[in-house]
């Protein structure tokens, strides 16, 4: 697992330009190119993203349906490489699993917009084009949305790769 962040990588490179970029590079990704194919688990959907406002800062998870898992954060913090640890394979299969199944409850996500202060924005990557669903957190997180399960299923994702990063030789 490769991550960055803290005060050295900050002097280095701006953390908001990193996360743009980085941001940027998914929402805009062709599916072929990265051969990402639809599947019998997966016909409509070949990624997901969670993103979370906290404050001035923005929290995304990015999962596909090839096992890449990454989080990032406008502040600089990031974990890339999380699909090598099969835990967190498989929670990200389940919150695809979760977002193919409530996709005919997602709208069309024309925008890129991020998600404001205690917002989640929780996007669907699907071969057909982007598909969102927001709500603040905490309607997501009390579960007073009918796509809480999605939520639930995406914050698994980032608690494995919270896991692993705590167990990371520092």
């Amino acid at each position: 697992m490769f991550r960055r962040g803290g005060r050295d990588q900050a002097k280095k490179e701006d953390p908001r330009a990193l996360y743009d970029g980085l941001r940027k590079q998914i929402l805009e990704l062709d599916p072929a190119s990265a051969e990402l194919r639809p599947s019998a688990e997966h016909p409509r959907v070949w990624g997901a993203l969670l993103e979370t406002g906290y404050g001035r800062d923005v929290a995304t998870l990015v999962s596909l349906s090839d096992g890449t898992t990454s989080l990032y954060t406008t502040s600089g913090f990031v974990i890339i490489g999380g699909g090598a640890h099969p835990q967190v394979v498989t929670a990200t299969q389940q919150f695809l699993a979760a977002t193919e199944a409530a996709l005919d409850d997602f709208g069309p996500d024309p925008e890129t917009d991020q998600p404001t202060d205690a917002q989640t924005i929780i996007r669907a990557l699907t071969f057909n084009g982007r598909r969102s669903v927001r709500a603040p957190e905490e309607d997501f997180g009390y579960e007073r949305h009918p796509l809480s399960a999605v939520f639930h299923a995406g914050e698994a994702v980032i608690t494995e790769l919270r896991l692993l990063d705590e167990v990371r030789p520092k």
